[in-house]
């Protein structure tokens, strides 16, 4: 039986720290919180490979669950400090949402997926500080907002502006944003009602269906 704990030290040494992600808070935070957990049944020796995995939520709605690199840059991007209030876009199983907490965030996860939303809350289980909520991925969740930092969990062609429009000032969202061979991590940052764009880095994951360009009529 795989050494999960073992699998985690790797996961963390020979992926995290090699891909420039540096800060101690949230090395220990991927460190401490079990993924093989937030995996479907039976994926769980696939937990710390260096791959986004796929989260079926039912009538063909799959949800991106980022590899644990990628996830990490991402939200050492949000350079948040304890006691931040964060939406979680696209929770999945609720992984992304777990490490957030632990790195003492308020969080907000957002799922379309009534069988994800679901399966998070029971993964979740008693672990204050974290609500999971059913609604349209696009929409977040406003009523519990502004929010000091939101991460989207899948990539976006499209501007998330009702999202953006959530932030509180000076508040960060970051997501992966672009066409599938063009995408990049990308943070916003608000100021006043203006939103600034830096990218990151390459990164490749599937696409949110809720944030898809709308098909061109063919002729």
């Amino acid at each position: 039986m795989l050494d999960y704990a073992q699998a985690r030290r790797l996961m963390v040494d020979c992926q995290l720290r090699t891909f420039d992600v540096n800060s101690v808070t949230v090395l220990d935070a991927f460190e401490d919180v079990p993924r093989e957990r937030f995996v479907p049944p039976g994926r769980e020796d696939f937990a710390y490979i260096d791959q986004t995995l796929s989260l079926d939520g039912g009538g063909g709605d799959v949800r991106p669950m980022p590899a644990p690199m990628m996830l990490a840059r991402m939200i050492q991007a949000l350079d948040l400090e304890a006691g931040a209030k964060v939406l979680d876009v696209g929770t999945g199983y609720g992984y992304a949402a777990a490490i957030l907490r632990h790195l003492g965030a308020d969080v907000v996860a957002v799922e379309s997926s009534a069988t994800l939303a679901a399966g998070a809350r029971e993964r979740l289980g008693d672990r204050t500080g974290i609500a999971v909520v059913e609604a349209p991925l696009e929409a977040g969740a406003p009523e519990a907002g502004p929010y000091d930092a939101i991460l989207v969990n899948g990539r976006v062609e499209v501007r998330p502006q009702a999202l953006l429009e959530q932030l509180e000032e000076g508040g960060r969202l970051v997501c992966v944003f672009g066409p599938p061979r063009a995408a990049k991590a990308t943070l916003f940052v608000r100021t006043g009602d203006a939103f600034g764009a830096r990218p990151l880095f390459d990164a490749s994951l599937p696409g949110l269906g809720a944030f898809a360009t709308a098909n061109a009529f063919a002729f």
